[in-house]
């Protein structure tokens, strides 16, 4: 009886430093938000994440990331104007511009859910979308972002989509300088956060999040972004006609000093020359007259600008996801249209669906390999893969090899 009893009390103490371990070993996000009445969120413990997550087509090993589960607070309740204001610094209200390539004391002074234009030709008003919505993962990376761009980024997602159709909001925090950008947000319904222990850049990032999602449809977004009334719809009904079409919406410019919405021609689509760099040009005139006759009509598209779209997710498994061997962003656009278009996709610029987008005349992070270098190798491997004997025409086909790569 004494020999049960002292196992039993052993058993009991050893489940007892098991339990104290599992809470030390809690992520830093769980003690950064277990404030107030901030329940401190879950890091989700799958053993078989890793091994789902695999290796890059670099060989490198499964990214080192902390995954936390949504929050429980609605975004009405959040903090926005504390929270914006860490972005102001005293350097910054000197120059505004220097930190974050965008007026970051404009930008903490608008509110999270501000108004914004509603640009959509009027026949969009009129038409009609099934409203038995897909599941739907919106994935937005970042690193040495505004909180304010970023968060009304996640705001706009949140108030101007079909609340059942909003499975989460995932953010990839690419090992972003302040830690708390993110897992504050964290605290809010539906976002769950990724946080890269070492750098990924934004093309694996969205890999990572890409393979963790549970959505049925993934939709890829900037992390300076607003999107418009009913943009979601339009996006999801071309993906329910034709599960291989990838739908991008049409893209308006925000003002990055004075953040006002600056409309765009429908009349574009995406387009690359030999050194495959993505431009925008006009539509062919057979494009043109039936936009003429319908405007609500999306637009077959060579190539998309890579940081908005909407796509399956069965889909883009088995597309291969990114090319994991491309570096931090650059290119990665121009190889997922080219992969598309020859893999028996297609790829549509929506009109009916509008987002705003912040374009930054600079980046505000570096890269690794210096920004040229890093750009060039990307578009290499894009045109060793796909372009075959024309890759001759690619002027960096004889600069760069495997080697310097």
């Amino acid at each position: 009886l004494e020999r049960r009893q002292s196992v039993t009390i052993y058993r009991m103490r050893l489940l007892l430093l098991l339990s104290l371990a599992k809470f030390v070993l809690l992520s830093d996000v769980c003690h950064d938000q277990a404030k107030g009445d901030q329940a401190c969120q879950a890091v989700e413990d799958d053993l078989s994440l890793a091994s789902s997550l695999g290796k890059n087509s670099r060989g490198r090993q499964q990214p080192d990331v902390r995954i936390t589960s949504a929050g429980h607070l609605k975004w009405q309740e959040f903090d926005w104007k504390k929270y914006q204001a860490k972005d102001v610094t005293e350097e910054d209200i000197k120059d505004p511009m220097k930190r974050f390539s965008v007026n970051v004391v404009k930008s903490a002074k608008l509110v999270a859910n501000r108004a914004v234009p509603d640009n959509r030709d009027e026949a969009c008003l009129k038409e009609e979308y099934d409203t038995d919505y897909p599941s739907t993962s919106v994935i937005i990376t970042y690193r040495n972002e505004p909180r304010s761009t970023l968060l009304r980024t996640v705001v706009s997602v949140l108030e101007r989509s079909p609340e059942e159709a909003i499975k989460e909001i995932i953010l990839v925090d690419d090992n972003n300088d302040e830690r708390d950008v993110g897992t504050e947000l964290a605290t809010i319904k539906k976002i769950r956060l990724i946080r890269n222990e070492k750098r990924e850049g934004l093309i694996r990032s969205r890999i990572l999040a890409a393979k963790v999602a549970t959505g049925t449809v993934l939709v890829f977004l900037d992390s300076h972004c607003e999107v418009e009334p009913g943009w979601l719809p339009p996006l999801l009904q071309r993906i329910k006609l034709n599960k291989k079409t990838v739908a991008s919406p049409l893209i308006e410019n925000i003002n990055l000093k004075t953040f006002k919405f600056e409309p765009v021609s429908t009349y574009l689509r995406g387009g690359f020359d030999w050194r495959l760099d993505f431009f925008w040009e006009w539509l062919p005139a057979s494009d043109r007259a039936q936009k003429l006759r319908d405007p609500t009509h999306p637009v077959a598209s060579p190539a998309i600008a890579g940081g908005l779209f909407a796509i399956d997710k069965n889909w883009f498994e088995e597309l291969g996801w990114y090319d994991e061997g491309m570096d931090v962003w650059g290119g990665e656009n121009i190889e997922f249209s080219l992969r598309t278009w020859m893999c028996g996709g297609r790829l549509e610029i929506v009109p009916c669906s509008k987002v705003g987008h912040i374009y930054k005349k600079s980046t505000s992070y570096s890269f690794p390999g210096g920004e040229k270098k890093t750009l060039a190798c990307n578009n290499w491997r894009a045109a060793e893969v796909w372009l075959d004997q024309y890759k001759a025409l690619h002027p960096n086909s004889r600069m760069y090899n495997e080697t310097v790569c």
